[in-house]
């Protein structure tokens, strides 16, 4: 590593820091003005928003997004799917133009400082593998689909070694289809080179999420749970190797 990225590095750590020790006390603020709403809209604008800015400030990432935003996103909920590259995911979904709120394991929402922001923004805790945790979350969610805002899970669960895409969860589909709302995959490509898994450093890396068309889930029932996983995976499958031809790792 050259001393010059060394220093950006750095710096992107303590800037990180500084912008998400400024947002919190807004972040809080209106996490209580809002508690109970199921929709967490206000207090997910400002984690999105502590996002972008904290993107925006650090010299290593450059983010671009791609594909046709859904029309009716403001006022209808889909569930939201997208492959698990990097602990930058969030950071480059935070661009995307519309409200969401996340699922997320829980021991993410214990850390300090980025686990008070989880909770602020309303985002939505699951212990893997403990039912009772899957059921709450899975209520919460459905809440949250009824009331009109779309709801981001990562199907694969974790983030691979090798940047290979893992096998996708039932989970996000069963969601989809009890609640009656389409599939909004999204494909992201770049954030691995930005941060790769056990990696204690930034890298310098231009990243794409790409938002793919959405797949309805109308007339589907438990029985199609494993088509609609399998083809929402084949679909982000298919974009990302042009994605990953244009997005990646940036010398210099």
């Amino acid at each position: 590593m050259s001393k010059s990225n060394a220093l950006e590095g750095l710096y992107t750590y303590v800037e990180f820091g500084l912008v998400l020790t400024a947002f919190l006390p807004a972040m809080a603020a209106s996490a209580l003005i809002h508690r109970g709403d199921p929709t967490q809209r206000l207090p997910g604008r400002w984690v999105r928003r502590m996002g972008r800015t904290a993107s925006r400030l650090t010299p290593l990432w450059k983010f671009e997004i791609e594909g046709e935003r859904p029309a009716d996103i403001d006022t209808r909920a889909y569930v939201v799917v997208a492959n698990h590259e990097s602990q930058a995911d969030p950071f480059l979904l935070s661009f995307l133009p519309w409200d969401m709120r996340w699922v997320a394991k829980e021991e993410l929402f214990k850390q300090p400082l980025t686990g008070w922001a989880m909770r602020f923004g309303g985002d939505i805790p699951i212990r893997r593998g403990e039912g009772e945790s899957v059921r709450t979350m899975m209520a919460e969610c459905k809440r949250a689909l009824a009331a009109g805002i779309s709801v981001m899970m990562f199907p694969e669960g974790t983030r691979s070694r090798d940047g290979s895409l893992l096998p996708f969860r039932d989970g996000a589909f069963t969601l989809a289809i009890e609640a009656g709302v389409p599939i909004l995959p999204v494909a992201l490509a770049g954030t691995r080179e930005m941060r790769p898994k056990h990696s204690k450093w930034f890298g310098r890396a231009h990243a794409c999420a790409k938002v793919l068309a959405p797949i309805p889930t109308q007339g589907l029932g438990g029985d199609d749970v494993g088509a609609l996983r399998d083809g929402t995976r084949d679909a982000i499958v298919a974009a990302l190797p042009d994605l990953r031809s244009r997005y990646g790792s940036l010398t210099g």
